[in-house]
């Protein structure tokens, strides 16, 4: 493994990261509403199952997903109801003040972060195509637990700082003003995205 293995990646990763998608948004609505603590606990817990993913990838996990595709569709769907789930508590609360509900999804910050990475195992997938493309197949078990360092160093910064500057009284003001509305439009973006991978066949 070379350097430019490494950067390859960790571009590829950060390119992943900043894009829309439900660990993003759970991040946001964790910072904006609870404050940066809850924000950066929930981004060690995406980070966490992040890494663990890809893991997971370097063992070959996608192997098992071939040869056994109920284990890939059950995992698929359950992450899709999850994700459901959480769309629909968050519609539910959407109206309530900060605080108001103790069942509001992210009370436990680090524990949701996880699960809404566990809910997605194309997250498998996704890391084993980009390591079969930038890495040499003959990797070392030290490169390989190295790269899963790496990643969950990324990761942790990534979300660290992404709450960090969300984490500002103005930022968090301009939730408050607008909390119902972005609860809803939050709700129907998780739906959506829970729905889209209980439908998509791959």
């Amino acid at each position: 493994m070379e350097l430019s293995h490494l950067i390859a990646f960790n571009l590829a990763l950060l390119v992943a990261l900043i894009s829309p998608g439900p660990a993003m948004l759970i991040t946001l609505r964790a910072t904006l509403s609870r404050g940066k603590q809850a924000g950066i606990l929930t981004g060690l817990g995406l980070g966490t199952m992040a890494a663990l993913w890809t893991t997971l990838a370097l063992l070959g996990l996608e192997s098992v997903f071939l040869v056994f595709p109920w284990a890939y569709v059950t995992l698929k769907t359950l992450g899709a109801l999850y994700l459901i789930w959480i769309a629909y508590q968050t519609w539910r609360s959407a109206t309530k003040p900060l605080g108001a509900d103790p069942k509001l999804p992210g009370r436990r910050d680090f524990t949701t972060g996880l699960s809404v990475n566990l809910a997605n195992p194309k997250s498998v997938l996704f890391a084993s195509a980009v390591l079969l493309v930038i890495f040499p197949r003959d990797l070392l078990l030290a490169e390989k637990a190295f790269i899963v360092f790496n990643h969950l160093v990324i990761e942790f910064i990534f979300y660290t700082g992404f709450s960090l500057l969300l984490s500002t009284k103005g930022a968090r003001n301009g939730y408050l003003r607008m909390k119902t509305v972005f609860d809803r439009v939050a709700a129907l973006v998780l739906g959506a995205l829970g729905i889209r991978l209980l439908l998509n066949r791959v």
